[in-house]
């Protein structure tokens, strides 16, 4: 199984076992859904959730089987992850962590390598050697997973 991780319940919420998640995962809207399953901690204990609401910043959950405090309360602070065969991803939709180590070109020539995405208050940029590009449609032409490599376009200026 390839496990992704996707954020970390970070505290329960109230007596029902309720538990809060903080997540920046890109498809959170496929992800937190009643019966999908995701995997907590070190040994990823399999649970299913039950029930799904945003509140603030967290993404909260009940699961099914856990109903109270006690019940969730060891999954404090425990990384979250899910399946990568359950995240069904169209054609054109891609995880951060599948465009890192591209050769990065621009106008036929090869730029380096996607060494990061970072994530710079709600935006992202891709790091290639130490230029930062926007992650955007405007500046990427084409996204080659099986070749390895990514085009960028529109970068006078930015280089």
């Amino acid at each position: 199984m390839d496990y992704l991780l996707i954020g970390k319940l970070v505290n329960t919420h109230a007596l029902k076992g309720e538990v809060r998640i903080i997540s920046d995962f890109s498809f959170k809207s496929r992800v937190f859904v009643p019966d999908m399953n995701l995997y907590i901690g070190k040994s990823k204990e399999e649970v299913t959730i039950l029930t799904y609401r945003p509140h603030k910043n967290f993404d909260m959950c009940k699961f099914k089987g856990y109903d109270s405090i006690n019940d969730v309360i060891k999954f404090k602070n425990s990384l979250v992850y899910i399946n990568r065969d359950d995240l069904k991803l169209n054609e054109d939709e891609y995880l951060d962590s599948d465009l890192i180590n591209l050769e990065a070109f621009y106008k036929s020539s090869c730029i380096g390598k996607v060494l990061d995405i970072v994530n710079n208050n709600g935006y992202k940029l891709f790091l290639v050697n130490d230029k930062y590009i926007p992650y955007n449609k405007e500046f990427i032409e084409l996204i080659d997973i099986s070749n390895g490599k990514i085009i960028f376009k529109n970068l006078e200026g930015l280089l």
